[in-house]
């Protein structure tokens, strides 16, 4: 239903309803009365998501073009190049210009036409509306505001609709709202209370009229009232009757692209129509992200613009010099003859007009096929990551999808990892583990994460029990509690409390399938809450919009029906960390349950009088050091008087147009008062699978993983160690504001509220020692990292930091600085308690240092982090797509994080930083070659190569072999990166695109430009042919353009890593394809081939010096770029050189003992002559050199299947090894996955 060019923005409040409520602030909707709706013009129901239209398409669409720096340029070139003072023909700039706009364009006009399908196709949809007294099928576009609809299961709802009516008696329905939000849950909708029983009779009486917000993009939030008019302000006559104002909120809308399920009918008023609704308000364009690459071929282009305009400054001033000069003295030019062009006294006009001439002329220093080329690469590689069967997830069929090409290169320059937890680095499938109930622990079992720390600690731990398994989210055992059991406790009626609070203080639906009851909850925690508690004997049997029954077992395991009334529901949200609902039992009493997060409860529960708080919460902080996740449970009752008083604001609040959320949050808090504790839940999260190994990689890989999570600390520190992201030999440092003094300031605060004076003072001196105490904190940990490092290197560090203290450091920009700083040298950051917002403030600051960051989660509380950071990666978890659809690239597993970073990030950033090097490289060669020869023929503009040779370079003799190498080159192959993935740490340190390799490819560029010009025009210069002329003009510019198109293929040939059959065809035929085009040009008419007419067929093909000159220009051209390469190879060697050595003489190993060619695998590891696992050469730079002379020397055999043994011959005798220890490690725990 939604446009795939298009995202979901995050989450927001509407930007209206601040302020006084207004009526001009107010969108207001008469339902059923088309004459009053009218008068408002509101949008119609046509929707468009096209970028185009027939007006717009043709100047939208080349201002989108000559957006690019190089475009614009090529178009005045073109436009120049129609005057009479270009060196060439209008055709051969014109045509290579047409055909890369036209290409884009075309792109352009195929994806907006399959837009506008779809968009036909949608608005020419039926609906059934409610017109003229019955209900008639209309098109989606016609639908106005106002008017009633009625849905039927399986369609999608044309507008945004408040919900009136349905099939179901309880007036409740079910919508699947995938296209808005990605989620595949069913939710439910309840419609509004009073039109559930008749609506349309209600409209037609009280001409009813809804007041709302006004069109905004938030799909999580709505606020209005449904106002039901008595009689008499529309028929006159007086009924004594008020007007009654109904509060209608999120949970009363039905929003467009949703659909029903699971729901006969619906019936409903349409709010917002057309681009009001909120799913076409939210169909903008994700925000816009620019590779660093792409920026610097944006100031390359720039600086080649600048040399172009020195070459054609300084060409046409040294022209005009020499006309004025020496201009007299040609007199074969005929200075006399009027032409302005060798006239000495018009000199000044000259040099314009030459500017012009040698502007069009040296066109190709820049590379009109660039961007082009990189698209088509980059198109791709993303082909590449889509198939990439080891980032397929079998259990949900989702492979690994890249939603944009314009990030490939960046995915291999990745510094930073922000990573969310629940559902990222665990499975988001939650099960009901332990409990704490009246002080008392109940539960057996080691959690995996306990599991997970014993085995890197080396600590056996007893096998899991052997059960019979239990329904899905329940994995508790203890008889104490089962079966009734804990009938005969203690403290049997604070137990019985709490298995009412598991079964009522949720908002999941019950529904009856079959015999089974199947539950349809909002989250998975909410769902092991309904689950455990049906196990405990508390059945969730029915529920409706005021009464929720309960089947709870007897001591004689008969069911009891149970029927409380809801009151109110305190709903859980991220400022709030809580839940709260109010019942009526069936026995009249009125009691609040509450269940939330430790930290935000403990202000809530009574301080005397609570005999098992203390209990409970010690044994939620064991349960956090266990990993699970554990809340605290607690209840009140409240008496008739004090909830009635509460109600009436409870309703006001609610009815509010303004601020409605904050006011109910408020009035909310005044209930959620002296709580007694009945205990605390305890949920097991399990970790995905490869998480460890991926963590272990990662880090391996240099890279530093952040952890922003909103468990308490305990939780998750012990999920960092059960994942590797804390390991023993690093050093940890703690930031919190638990302390003594900090503590004592808080509970002074908190009695200190009823005084507006001593709040303010006691708040300013707790705000001022929290700050005193997180610089002095922040300060020491600064001092410790240094002197460790000081004292060794290669420490590692891992920072852990609670989410109070980071409220307050994000809010300080010193602060800030400070722990950025800090974080920085840490390998693992953990982040605990931090809310969505801070997700992203915190992605913002590590951002901020200039570092590539990726952001990772599941979950729309990630949205803003993904969306924040460099890279976003989604993973299609089990809360729906939200951060799928927000994200640049989409995996179904953490574990495939390894692999997209690590093979298909280091390549691609490998890849296109070669080929855009080359890019330059090849066009400055060109280009400067006929800068030097203009340069010998005095800066006149003549041309020495023919203008087709010139049209054809970027297009057809140079284009194709970068492009094959740009996806398909590959240094290393996958299982040996799987051994040493620190190999990865040359794309954030940008060895393949820094200025050395910049000023390198452009020496070679100027180098060999002038070895092309100079060898064949010195050697033609004294030659005679046999009929005793001089070689033409022209015989003399095929050479050179020979001699060009052999170099830089064959330089590109040099730099290929992995050959294969492609690279041969391309490279070879690309060689080829020059000689069969010179014979066909040749061949044509002289009025198309010109001056080069029969050249190669009667003046160079039986030419000797032809052959010698063309391999005597290209000897000398690539002999020192070849030279350097080899001595970097041996003397200077990268890391990914080394490995190809290792790959290389094990295969010639094998080879030549007749076995199969083995792939170097992380279960076949380097060893040494006495089976010592061997490391990889060091990567600091201080020992790099002597490690790499010492490899020069180096003998390599096999033995066996223990894998390769290395045997280091020492110059002077002395056999050792000379790789230290700070270099790779190998690993030889698992073997890696073969693509």
């Amino acid at each position: 239903m939604t446009n795939p060019a298009t995202e979901l923005s995050s989450p927001s409040s509407p930007s209206v309803l601040h302020g006084n409520e207004h009526e001009h602030k107010v969108h207001t909707v008469h339902v059923n009365d088309a004459l009053e709706t009218a008068k408002n013009h509101y949008k119609s129901n046509y929707v468009s998501t096209t970028k185009y239209s027939l007006i717009t398409f043709v100047p939208k669409s080349l201002y989108e073009q000559f957006r690019r720096v190089a475009n614009l340029y090529f178009t005045i070139v073109a436009v120049l190049s129609c005057t009479e003072m270009s060196p060439v023909s209008p055709v051969t700039t014109i045509g290579p210009l047409v055909l890369v706009i036209g290409l884009s364009v075309a792109k352009e006009a195929y994806e907006d036409y399959k837009r506008y399908r779809a968009d036909q196709e949608l608005n020419s949809s039926f609906v059934s509306t409610f017109r003229n007294g019955d209900y008639t099928q209309i098109k989606w576009r016609e639908l106005k505001v106002g008017e009633i609809v009625k849905v039927r299961g399986g369609e999608f709802f044309p507008a945004d609709l408040l919900f009136l009516d349905s099939s179901s008696k309880d007036g409740i329905c079910y919508v699947e709202t995938k296209n808005l939000d990605g989620e595949t849950n069913l939710k439910i909708k309840t419609a509004v209370e009073a039109t559930t029983k008749n609506p349309l009779e209600l409209i037609d009486l009280s001409k009813p009229d809804i007041k709302c917000d006004r069109p905004n993009n938030s799909i999580y939030t709505f606020t209005g009232n449904l106002r039901l008019n008595p009689p008499s302000r529309h028929s006159g006559k007086k009924t004594g009757q008020e007007l009654q104002e109904i509060p209608i909120g999120i949970n009363n809308l039905l929003l467009r692209g949703a659909s029903l399920r699971n729901t006969e009918y619906v019936v409903g008023c349409a709010v917002y129509c057309g681009h009001d609704t909120k799913m076409m308000m939210n169909t903008t364009r994700a925000p816009s992200k620019r590779s660093r690459l792409e920026k610097q071929i944006d100031t390359i282009i720039f600086l080649m613009l600048g040399l172009l305009f020195v070459m054609c400054g300084s060409g046409a001033l040294l022209n005009a010099l020499w006309t004025k000069s020496h201009g007299p003295e040609m007199w074969y030019l005929a200075p006399d003859a009027g032409n302005y062009e060798f006239d000495p006294d018009s000199v000044t006009l000259q040099a314009l007009a030459n500017l012009v001439t040698v502007f069009i002329l040296y066109g190709y220093l820049i590379p009109i096929s660039l961007y082009v080329s990189i698209e088509l690469v980059k198109v791709m590689q993303l082909v590449f990551i889509n198939a990439d069967a080891r980032m397929f997830h079998r259990e949900t069929n989702t492979p690994a999808n890249a939603r944009t090409s314009n990030l490939n290169e960046e995915l291999g320059q990745v510094h930073f990892i922000l990573s969310d937890k629940t559902g990222t680095l665990t499975c988001n499938v939650m099960e009901f583990f332990k409990c704490s109930i009246a002080g008392i622990s109940y539960g057996r079992g080691h959690t995996e994460v306990e599991r997970a720390i014993a085995r890197r600690g080396g600590v056996e731990t007893e096998a899991p029990e052997q059960h019979a398994p239990g329904p899905k989210g329940f994995n508790f055992r203890d008889e104490r509690l089962m079966k009734g059991n804990w009938r005969s406790l203690q403290h049997n009626h604070v137990v019985l409390d709490f298995f009412r609070l598991l079964s009522l203080c949720h908002t999941t639906i019950p529904e009856a399938s079959g015999d089974e009851i199947v539950y349809q909850a909002e989250s998975p925690d909410e769902l092991a809450f309904v689950i455990a508690a049906k196990e405990f004997g508390f059945v969730l049997d029915k529920r409706t919009s005021d009464q929720v029954l309960v089947q709870e077992k007897g001591a004689d395991d008969s069911l009891i029906e149970r029927k409380y009334k809801v009151l109110a529901v305190l709903e859980f949200n991220s400022d709030r960390k809580r839940m709260s609902v109010v019942f009526r039992s069936p026995e009249g009493h009125i009691t609040l349950y509450c269940k939330g997060a430790d930290s935000v409860m403990k202000p809530l529960l009574r301080q005397n009088d609570n005999e098992f708080m203390e209990m409970t919460y010690k044994h939620a902080t064991d349960f956090a050091g266990s990993g699970l996740r554990a809340l605290i449970c607690a209840k009140v009752d409240i008496d008739e008087v004090t909830f009635n008083e509460w109600n009436v604001r409870w309703e006001e609040a609610n009815k509010s147009l303004v601020h409605r959320s904050e006011k109910m949050a408020a009035v909310a808090a005044d209930l959620e008062r002296e709580l007694v504790v009945l205990g605390c839940t305890a949920i097991e999260d399990k970790l995905q699978d490869g998480v460890p190994e991926c963590i272990e990689t990662i880090l391996r890989a240099g890279l530093k993983i952040w952890v922003l999570t909103g468990d308490k600390q305990e939780t998750a520190m012990n999920i960092g160690l059960a994942c590797g992201l804390i390991l023993d030999s690093m050093i940890q440092f703690i930031i919190k504001t638990d302390t003594p003094e900090l503590r004592f300031l808080k509970a002074r605060l908190q009695d200190s509220c009823a005084d507006l004076a001593s709040l303010t003072k006691n708040k300013d001196a707790y705000d001022n020692h929290l700050f005193a105490t997180l610089k002095e904190q922040l300060a020491v940990v600064a001092q410790n990292v240094e002197s460790c490092k000081a004292d060794d290197a290669n420490q590692q560090f891992a920072l852990v930091i609670d989410g109070e203290a980071l409220d307050s450091i994000l809010v300080n920009d010193h602060l800030a600085d400070e722990l950025l700083g800090i974080g920085m040298s840490c390998s693992t950051v953990i982040c605990c308690r931090v809310s969505p917002l801070q997700k992203s403030q915190i992605t913002g600051l590590v951002k901020k240092n200039g570092h590539m960051t990726l952001a990772i989660g599941d979950g729309a509380n990630d949205v803003g982090m993904i969306q924040t950071a460099h890279i976003g990666v989604g993973i299609s978890g089990q809360e729906g797509r939200q951060a799928v659809m927000a994200s640049d690239f989409a995996i179904a597993q953490f574990r495939f994080l390894e692999f997209l970073l690590l093979d298909h990030g280091r390549l691609s950033y490998k890849r296109l930083g070669r080929m855009i090097a080359y890019f330059f490289y090849k066009n400055l060669l060109f280009g400067l070659s006929m800068y030097w020869f203009n340069a010998s023929a005095f800066f006149s503009g003549q041309t020495i190569y023919n203008e087709f040779y010139m049209s054809m370079y970027n297009v057809c003799f140079v284009a194709l072999p970068i492009i094959i190498v740009g996806f398909m080159d590959q240094d290393i192959d996958f299982t040996t990166r799987k051994q040493f993935p620190r190999i990865y740490r040359q794309g954030p340190a940008n060895e393949y695109f820094d200025m050395k390799v910049k000023l390198a490819w452009m020496f070679n560029g100027i180098y060999q430009s002038v070895v092309i010009y100079a060898v064949p025009t010195a050697h033609y210069y004294m030659t005679v042919e046999p009929h005793g002329r001089m070689p033409s003009l022209w015989v003399v510019g095929t050479t050179m353009y020979t001699c060009v198109i052999l170099s830089v293929n064959l330089n590109l040939a040099m730099v290929i890593n992995y050959w294969t059959w492609v690279h041969h065809v391309v490279i070879w035929g690309t060689i080829l394809a020059w000689p069969v085009f010179l014979v066909s040009f040749g061949a044509m008419h002289p009025s198309y081939s010109t001056d080069v007419h029969q050249l190669l067929a009667e003046e160079l093909l039986d030419s000797p010096s032809f052959y010698l000159v063309c391999v005597l220009t290209i000897s000398i051209a690539l002999l020192p770029d070849a030279t350097m390469r080899v001595l970097q190879r041996v003397y200077f060697c990268q890391d990914h050189h080394i490995l190809q050595e290792i790959e290389r003489k094990r295969r010639s190993r094998a080879n030549r003992m007749g076995s199969k060619i083995p792939s170097l695998s992380v279960d076949m590891p380097l060893v040494d002559e006495s089976g010592n696992s061997l490391p990889l050469l060091p990567i600091h730079q201080n020992n790099k050199v002597d490690a790499q002379n010492q490899f020069a020397d180096q003998r390599w055999s096999t033995e066996g299947e223990h894998g390769i043994k290395i045997h280091t011959v020492i110059p002077g005798g002395v056999t050792n090894n000379p790789l230290s220890h700070t270099s790779m490690q190998s690993a030889t725990s698992s073997k890696a996955p073969v693509r």
